[in-house]
């Protein structure tokens, strides 16, 4: 292609879109939800001054009291990386997608669509009544609607939709999870393959919420794409808070 094809090509797309060519095809990149110094960018919402603190560029979570910090601001549809590690046996916590940013009274945590994260032993800890051990792909990266939100499960256990294979790493290991929420439907990659996924998500647009629940966890590397807006009314868009 020459140089007058190029020019004609450019000049004719300038019209079309009514914008310089380099501002219309400028990159989407990920962004840090957290900068490794500070809790800027987050809200505390039901636990503690102490539940959350910043150590060796490091996101610490004691665990107690049960609660969740958020976003200052919501989200519809992105892509999620976010590395975590637990540090005692049984930990359990989790990320919140599309979440309200209060907690309902009498609740602990917020509606939300829930992407669990559970340290292996929890099984072990949590033996039903009648001794049987909870099934091991509760652990493995289990997405659910909590607290009202509802969605359609990829792989159901009840209402809940479990890893097709288990690649969660135990306790003093880093995982990694990439989320992908996009017009009601997730996926869930663990450790570098998808294995989960939920659809038809009754909210589609609120704030990401980390968890607190007992136990010491610690979070890094969370940075956050921001795609395109859909169509998504004030029915599946969670209250704003004002902060």
């Amino acid at each position: 292609m020459n140089n007058n094809m190029i020019r004609s090509l450019s000049s004719i797309l300038i019209g079309l879109l009514g914008v310089p060519l380099g501002q219309a095809f400028e990159p989407m990149t990920f962004r840090d939800l957290f900068n490794g110094k500070d809790l800027a960018g987050w809200v505390n919402v039901n636990t503690s001054p102490e539940t959350w603190s910043v150590r060796d560029g490091l996101l610490i979570c004691s665990g107690r009291p049960i609660g969740v910090m958020r976003t200052e601001k919501q989200y519809e549809n992105f892509l999620l990386h976010i590395e975590w590690r637990h540090m005692e046996a049984g930990g359990n916590s989790g990320i919140f997608a599309w979440s309200e940013g209060t907690v309902p009274e009498g609740e602990q945590l917020p509606k939300g669509l829930e992407i669990q994260m559970l340290e292996l032993d929890w099984i072990n800890q949590n033996k039903n009544k009648d001794g049987v051990l909870p099934p091991i792909a509760y652990v493995h990266g289990e997405i659910f609607g909590a607290n009202g939100l509802v969605a359609i499960p990829d792989n159901p256990r009840g209402t809940r939709s479990k890893s097709i294979e288990n690649r969660c790493k135990g306790k003093g290991e880093w995982n990694s999870y990439d989320v992908s929420c996009v017009d009601g439907v997730v996926k869930l990659s663990v450790n570098g393959k998808f294995v989960n996924g939920v659809s038809h998500s009754t909210v589609k647009k609120g704030y990401l919420c980390l968890e607190s629940e007992g136990a010491e966890i610690h979070f890094r590397n969370i940075c956050i794409l921001e795609l395109p807006a859909g169509i998504t009314t004030s029915e599946q868009t969670a209250p704003k808070v004002r902060d």
